[in-house]
């Protein structure tokens, strides 16, 4: 599958023109240090407390804006006409991804430092966060595929948050329930078992199983959504 630098830029400061003129959209870009001014108070008592602002902030900035910018190019007609161009599968979704992920990379670049979080492995933390980036964009491009108007795209995602979000809460409820155990495995709960790590000392093995677990959920959503917008495209 090929793919040309040059298109995707271009899908890039299309989308950065169109997303700068949407204020509904654009104003979740504040959310993540919002979350972060608030919580911060907690983040040395209260283990994993970095978690409560990353692990939202991926769902309503990372996965709600690229559900919007798909949903966007629905409504208007025009996800089907970047086909009938030159742009390829990989064009359109890196050139739609790219500016999803810098968004989110700064922003919580900037909500990392006001919290005052500083990781026991920063190689490990970055990599986290990158890949999170990916999987939450990923799995806003499958709910923007469903979704034909940008109404539909920010109630898509409910379903991303409710499972994401709400899985390190399950989880604490294994030792009542142990079917809840599998939610141990989701992403989210992987992170904030990432985030504690200074206060449990991991082995490099230890560390590497939640980051592997995360990579597995990054490259199954990836490939998915590739499927999906191809699918997608022939069904219209």
């Amino acid at each position: 599958m090929s793919f040309s630098l040059k298109r995707a830029r271009a899908i890039f400061v299309k989308d950065y023109k169109e997303f700068s003129r949407n204020y509904a959209v654009s104003i979740m870009l504040i959310f993540p240090i919002i979350l972060a001014l608030l919580i911060r108070g907690t983040g040395q008592s209260l283990p994993g407390a970095f978690a409560l602002v990353l692990n939202p902030s991926f769902v309503l900035l990372t996965s709600f804006a690229q559900a919007c910018l798909i949903a966007e190019e629905k409504e208007r007609n025009t996800l089907r006409s970047l086909m009938m161009t030159p742009a390829t599968t990989m064009d359109v979704l890196i050139g739609k991804s790219t500016l999803v992920f810098v968004m989110s990379a700064i922003v919580l670049a900037i909500s990392t430092y006001i919290f005052g979080y500083e990781p026991i492995n920063k190689w490990a933390f970055v990599a986290a966060i990158i890949l999170s980036i990916i999987l939450y964009t990923a799995a806003g491009t499958i709910c923007g595929l469903f979704s034909k108007t940008l109404l539909e795209a920010s109630l898509s995602i409910l379903p991303v948050a409710f499972v994401f979000t709400g899985a390190p809460w399950g989880a604490l409820l294994v030792k009542d329930f142990p079917i809840f155990k599998v939610l141990e495995y989701v992403p989210s709960s992987q992170l904030v078992y990432l985030l504690d790590t200074r206060n449990i000392g991991l082995t490099t093995g230890e560390l590497l199983k939640p980051l592997l677990i995360i990579l597995a959920w990054t490259i199954v959503l990836t490939i998915v959504s590739v499927v999906l917008y191809q699918r997608r495209l022939k069904d219209e």
